[in-house]
């Protein structure tokens, strides 16, 4: 059976998912959490939290599902203790270093994968898997097709996002609110500018990054025929009368109700950006999915019919068994829940009857009347003496006291068995000049001054490698050429990748740079030295410390990282940053150009988005495919301050090359060897000296 997994961002949010059938419910405590918005829970209250969803057979999830610093580990390790002492079901973790320290400190606490691991494949789902993780929540952009094939082949459970808003970019690779405004979804404050208005070329009151919320209300049994394990209810930002609406109309459905009117407009009602979408599952992406809020959602009377489904009322939600013996030497009643905790109690010893002598029936009709607790009566048996009566009140008193005795037995949990973790190791970094290293996107880019210069690395998109292998030999003769990989590879979308890489290899190419988890065993195994990109979000000492055990040859370090961070953290593989070029905020699966009139352009031009404030921010490829990267429109530059630079232990500093046309290449080349004053209308120095909020 499906497990309906529901948001809790507040106390109130958690009883309104409870009281409404979720099976489980995900929340966050403290900072660690990709809602900080949300009300969240302190340690107190995730204790009582967990308790309330216990004795309701509901499970706990508890979201550890940020970027963590250095600095930060010793409170990440104090809060997987306090969530482990509480008894929560399991961590939902989107940092490797944490992963690392859930498992060594609270082994017996099952861990999932976040959607911010921009999991979309079978091989990512197989390294989780390999570093200990019992679940995965999928990318949201995935096709039903995509999830069955992964789900028919994973090792480990498969989550789903069923319900509830939808990012404009795959999550964990959004980087747009921190370049604008420095609050980073990857560190859970998400300022959401993609509901903003854009325009195309210019701006406009237009939406092109604002999709409508998700709906899969109609694939439920078609999810669970797949082996899908959960489905999760996105909005812990959202009201409990939200909450409570979209927990009980997926209940409903999962139970088996046919899918009606009423639901659709209750759905509706609680939230709806102009309708909803399942063009990702679909496979029909495009501009059907998009839509902006709409604002309805306070009718009195339906928030108030929606609040009377979990406030002052307790819903019956785990069924129990009694037995009951009522003799003249014993009357005991012993009450068993389904997990076989049992509680046995006794009341006075029964009396013969004057008048009417107790039936079985009379006896089971009043030990039923179970209201104001979470249980109902499920299975019965009695033991009754004939011709012997007790009284209401005693059997009254027999109900409550068992199903007291049972609450409490259902709340407890054993003291966990808990672990220190190891100290991480600090790497020293190198003393040396950090080396210059280039990434391209077009083939024009390799200027003749470029290969002359002898960067440590030449980054070179994939396909372009492909396209022109006796080039692309050339080029490896000339200078150290890495193929890039897209950051989106789909399972359909891996043997041509594959096929690439073995054209590249035969010419002489033998580094790869790796921006996404599910790419870094296919790569190894085809005997590539991996350099790790940005898109692996390495964040701290131990996320870096990490890829030394996977065997990377290099990392490039976040660029939501700070100076400070950069030269401190370990130096365990050799690392670098980008020091110039236009940072990439967005990786869609949506084609940004095809969303301007329908048509995609991506082949021919691809243009730029334009907000309010006249900020531009152009659009590039993915690769090859038909998916989108939007940039910065200001270029990230560092190449007057390499004096800085050189004090951080760095292997190498990246210039990106996006937008840029061979004559500007050649200029940024000869900026960095003799630097010119900063521009601070074209540039930017980005999050490296201001940091996040």
């Amino acid at each position: 059976m499906l497990e309906l997994l529901a948001p809790a961002g507040s106390m109130e949010a958690l009883y309104a998912a409870v009281q409404n059938g979720a099976d489980a419910v995900y929340l966050g405590s403290g900072i660690f959490n990709a809602r900080q918005g949300a009300k969240n829970f302190t340690p107190q209250m995730l204790t009582e939290a967990v308790k309330y969803c216990h004795v309701r057979g509901v499970a706990v999830h508890l979201t550890l599902n940020t970027l963590v610093s250095d600095r930060e580990m010793n409170d990440v390790i104090a809060l997987i203790r306090e969530a482990a002492t509480s008894g929560v079901d399991a961590f939902i973790v989107q940092d490797l270093a944490v992963v690392d320290l859930c498992r060594q400190i609270a082994p017996h606490v099952p861990i999932h994968g976040s959607t911010q691991m921009s999991i979309h494949s079978l091989s990512g789902v197989l390294l989780c898997a390999a570093m200990g993780m019992t679940r995965v929540v999928l990318s949201r952009e995935l096709s039903r097709d995509d999830i069955h094939y992964i789900t028919q082949n994973s090792p480990i459970e498969i989550e789903v996002f069923a319900h509830g808003a939808l990012c404009m970019c795959y999550s964990g690779q959004c980087y747009l609110s921190s370049a604008i405004g420095g609050r980073s979804g990857n560190r859970g404050r998400c300022a959401q500018p993609c509901r903003q208005s854009y325009g195309y070329g210019r701006w406009e009151n237009k939406h092109p990054l604002s999709l409508k919320d998700n709906c899969l209300l109609p694939y439920l049994q078609e999810l669970q025929n797949m082996g899908v394990a959960s489905i999760k209810l996105e909005g812990r930002m959202k009201r409990p009368e939200y909450v409570a609406t979209v927990t009980n109309v997926y209940r409903r459905v999962l139970d088996g109700e046919p899918i009606t009117e009423e639901m659709l407009s209750a759905l509706s009602a609680a939230f709806s950006r102009q309708g909803f979408t399942d063009g990702y599952y679909a496979g029909k992406t495009g501009q059907g999915m998009f839509g902006t809020r709409e604002d309805k959602y306070d009718d009195a009377k339906w928030l108030a019919a929606v609040r009377a489904t979990y406030e002052a009322k307790e819903n019956p939600l785990v069924g129990i068994s009694m037995k009951a013996v009522v003799t003249e030497g014993e009357t005991s009643l012993t009450v068993t829940d389904p997990e076989g905790r049992t509680c046995r109690v006794t009341g006075p010893n029964a009396e013969l009857a004057r008048a009417v002598a107790l039936t079985e029936d009379a006896l089971r009709d009043r030990l039923a009347k179970t209201g104001g607790t979470p249980y109902y009566l499920q299975d019965f048996s009695a033991v009754i003496d004939k011709g012997v009566t007790i009284s209401a009140a005693s059997i009254n008193a027999l109900r409550r006291d068992a199903l007291n005795r049972l609450t409490a037995l259902r709340a407890r949990r054993d003291v966990p068995a808990l672990h220190r973790p190891t100290r991480t190791k600090i790497f020293a970094g190198s003393k040396e000049i950090p080396a210059p290293v280039v990434q391209v996107t077009s083939k024009e880019q390799i200027t003749e001054k470029l290969i002359k210069m002898k960067p440590a690395a030449l980054y070179v998109p994939l396909h372009i490698l492909a396209e022109d292998p006796i080039y692309c030999h050339e080029l490896g003769r000339r200078v150290r050429v890495a193929a890039v990989l897209p950051r989106i590879v789909r399972d359909h979308e891996l043997e041509r990748v594959k096929r690439d890489l073995r054209t590249v290899k035969d010419m002489g190419i033998r580094d790869a740079l790796v921006g996404n988890l599910g790419l870094l065993m296919p790569v190894r195994e085809m005997g590539f030295r991996i350099r790790g990109d940005y898109g692996l979000n390495i964040y701290n000492s131990q996320a870096v410390n990490l890829m030394r055990e996977l065997e990377l040859q290099s990392v490039t370090l976040s660029f939501e990282m700070t100076m400070p961070q950069i030269r401190d953290v370990s130096k365990a593989v050799p690392c670098e940053i980008l020091v110039y070029g236009r940072l990439p905020l967005m990786v869609t699966e949506n084609c940004l150009t095809k969303g301007r009139n329908g048509n995609c352009t991506c082949n021919l031009s691809m243009g730029k988005l334009v907000d309010k404030t006249g900020a531009e921010f152009p659009i590039i490829k993915d690769g090859d495919q038909c998916r989108s990267i939007l940039l910065n429109g200001k270029k990230l530059s560092w190449l007057d301050r390499q004096k800085d630079l050189n004090r951080l232990g760095l292997w190498g500093i990246r210039m990106y090359f996006t937008t840029e046309s061979p004559r500007e290449v050649d200029h940024v080349l000869g900026n960095y060897l003799d630097p010119m004053p900063f521009d601070p209308g074209a540039c930017t120095r980005g999050l490296y000296l201001r940091g996040l909020e």
